[in-house]
């Protein structure tokens, strides 16, 4: 079960114990949007009904990127305008089966059982309303962007700018109490997207995991980033070995080895 945290007129965050995971309701007068839906049919299923014990308005939905976390929760919201970067739709319809394998299999190891049935039962939606850079929404007297800031912890994340409410929904481009995850992420150009949140000065920053957070935390995190891609700028020049990378890395080691890997 989820829990909703307010935080600002219309704008709530659901935040679920299973991966410290965040997902997002943003309500206009006409219509409103879910940011990201969880990880499998159950979770879901109860981000859906959660919404309708908020409002009765139309929904759509946006996926910032296509991880299994944040998006294998959409058949319960369809049917719907499913919003995505035309590369998480790629991504998604490439890899879901997959990741729905590898999941399934992780948390059943782990003598999860539940969960695993409940990524079993996942029907990957592929989103059919694409974004390129930007596109934005007309929630009724509400207007929020969609926007890409280029590759960083995927080549497709998108941000939901809330400009009257100074809320961004940042995805996994902020994390907050873990590290970030580079397994398929571009170190070297991360940092330029913090940049571009940064730009968009709201003070509220809606991590894809972990709890709210300020402009502050966004720039220490962008400061850490600017270094682990710098460690690999000189790993791959050649003026540091992968040892002295990760003993001056500001994450912990695999977190440093899978961004050199990158």
């Amino acid at each position: 079960m989820g829990r909703w945290i307010d935080v600002a007129d219309g704008v709530l965050v659901r935040r679920y114990e299973e991966l410290d995971l965040s997902v997002g309701l943003v309500v206009g007068s006409a219509r409103c949007l879910v940011v990201d839906t969880g990880g499998d049919a159950g979770q879901g299923a109860e981000l859906a009904a959660a919404v309708r014990e908020v409002t009765p308005l139309p929904w759509s939905v946006v996926l910032t990127h296509a991880h299994f976390d944040h998006g294998f929760g959409t058949e319960a919201f369809t049917p719907c305008p499913v919003w995505a970067h035309d590369r998480c739709r790629t991504q998604l319809m490439a890899t879901g089966a997959d990741q729905r394998a590898k999941w399934a299999r992780h948390y059943r190891e782990r003598g999860e059982h539940g969960v695993a049935d409940r990524i079993d039962a996942v029907r990957i939606v592929p989103p059919d309303n694409l974004v390129d850079d930007r596109a934005v929404l007309d929630l009724g007297g509400r207007e929020v962007a969609l926007l890409h800031f280029g590759p960083a912890h995927s080549d497709h994340d998108l941000v939901v700018h809330v400009p009257d409410a100074g809320v961004v929904f940042a995805g996994d481009l902020v994390e907050h109490g873990a590290p970030p995850q580079f397994g398929d992420a571009y170190p070297q150009e991360w940092p330029a997207a913090l940049d571009a949140i940064l730009a968009l000065d709201a003070p509220i920053v809606l991590p894809g995991h972990g709890e709210p957070v300020d402009r502050e935390f966004v720039r220490r995190q962008r400061a850490d980033l600017a270094a682990v891609a710098e460690l690999c700028r000189a790993v791959a020049a050649g003026t540091l070995t992968a040892e002295q990378a990760v003993a001056r890395s500001p994450f912990p080691e695999q977190f440093t080895l899978d961004a050199l890997a990158r």
